[in-house]
């Protein structure tokens, strides 16, 4: 009998923030964690023992939530597929987001019972041409 999909594995937590700069001498310098990288528009991503930490610049204005999970999927369009079936409301259809040397990133973006915010994330290993 073939396993239900079901998530299990949180890969990223974002956390929005109201000063990029001041946050990432903080988490860098007095908490100690490794920045990985820095990208447009105003994010910056940390190493925290296998889960990405991302600080995103919060815009004037902007209603962005404090927190964001990002639930890591193997076959994000499978992901979404099925919990798309399961009556999961979605407010993106899984698309690119980055291209880093080795690998491309999807995301899909879906809402909770109480219209939360949460991320399905596929990371895809680049062919070796």
């Amino acid at each position: 009998m073939e396993e239900a999909f079901a998530l299990s594995v949180i890969s990223q937590v974002g956390i929005s923030v109201d000063n990029l700069d001041a946050a990432v001498s903080f988490y860098r310098d007095k908490l100690g964690l490794k920045l990985l990288f820095q990208a447009p528009p105003q994010m910056a991503f940390f190493e925290c023992g296998g889960l990405r930490l991302l600080l995103g610049q919060r815009q004037p204005n902007q209603q962005t939530p404090d927190i964001l999970l990002y639930f890591r999927v193997t076959d994000i369009r499978e992901a979404h597929a099925a919990l798309k079936g399961r009556g999961v409301r979605f407010d993106s259809e899984p698309h690119l987001v980055g291209r880093m040397p080795d690998r491309e990133i999807w995301l899909a973006v879906f809402r909770d019972n109480e219209n939360k915010l949460f991320h399905l994330i596929s990371e895809v290993p680049k062919v070796a041409a």
